[in-house]
């Protein structure tokens, strides 16, 4: 076993990676230069890393569709569970086949085989697949699933709130989150000028972006909103968070490596 201690999450949203306004339109050029990235990653730090991933323009539609976002309470909805999920792992599996085509040796954690949840939000999460992949030096690849809920019957995980849950449960097994880099199309979180902001202290985050709005596309879990929400409760909890557009190569080194200049960083504990 090794002596692992401490990780980082890299989020790749669903805006970056798909076209949200066309159902199943993955962004495949992108997707595999952030897999190179990541095997460049891979090839200059010792330090562990999770991939994970939103669902972009295939699990959202179908989740919308069938309103099982909201919890499943006919069985009517029943086929959009199943298919809810094909579509999320549809684009699941062409992103672990762009990292394992460049290089990656990235191994597959499914939430809904490791996850319960209770009212939409994670009630509990199991680590030990994950950790056992981090300790062989395997690259963990997490996705937004559809979950079985203890009050809803079947909710959405959010590639968020996976990581919000795994945080606690990996620190009780001595595993501390480092960073989180989260990649969209914009340049890091923008003002009304649509200026990009440098840097948020945690105490100013829900002040400046209390007017921002969703999603564009279809997004059953919040879009930026969520994002957002996911780091302030991080940077409550001492976690550096980095917003950068993902769409610029490099950007995944840099954020991983904490050496970009552009994008925004969260400060936490001011």
């Amino acid at each position: 076993m090794s002596n692992l201690n401490e990780i980082r999450f890299v989020k790749l949203g669903g805006s970056l990676i798909t076209d949200k306004t066309r159902p199943e339109t993955p962004h495949l050029e992108v997707i595999r230069r952030l897999a190179d990235e990541a095997r460049e990653v891979v090839a200059r730090s010792s330090l562990p890393f999770v991939i994970g991933h939103g669902s972009g323009s295939f699990g959202h539609v179908a989740a919308s569709e069938s309103g099982i976002h909201k919890g499943v309470s006919d069985p009517a909805q029943l086929p959009g569970v199943s298919l809810t999920q094909a579509q999320a792992f549809k684009l699941h599996q062409i992103v672990v086949a762009a990292l394992r085509d460049a290089g990656v040796a990235a191994y597959s954690v499914v939430p809904s085989s490791c996850l319960m949840a209770r009212g939409g939000q994670p009630d509990q999460v199991w680590p030990e697949p994950l950790l056992a992949a981090l300790e062989v030096g395997l690259v963990p690849v997490v996705f937004g699933d559809v979950v079985m809920d203890r009050t809803w019957g079947a909710s959405i995980c959010s590639t968020e709130s996976l990581f919000l849950a795994l945080t606690p449960a990996l620190g009780s097994r001595g595993v501390f989150v480092r960073r989180v880099v989260w990649l969209g199309a914009t340049d890091g979180v923008l003002d009304a000028a649509g200026r990009t902001i440098s840097e948020i202290p945690v105490s100013e985050l829900a002040a400046t972006t209390a007017d921002f709005e969703g999603a564009a596309g279809t997004d059953v879990t919040g879009g930026i909103r969520l994002r957002l929400q996911a780091v302030g409760s991080l940077a409550q909890q001492g976690i550096a968070s980095w917003i950068g557009d993902g769409r610029r190569p490099g950007a995944l080194v840099e954020g991983l490596e904490d050496t970009a200049v552009d994008g925004t960083r969260i400060i936490p504990g001011r």
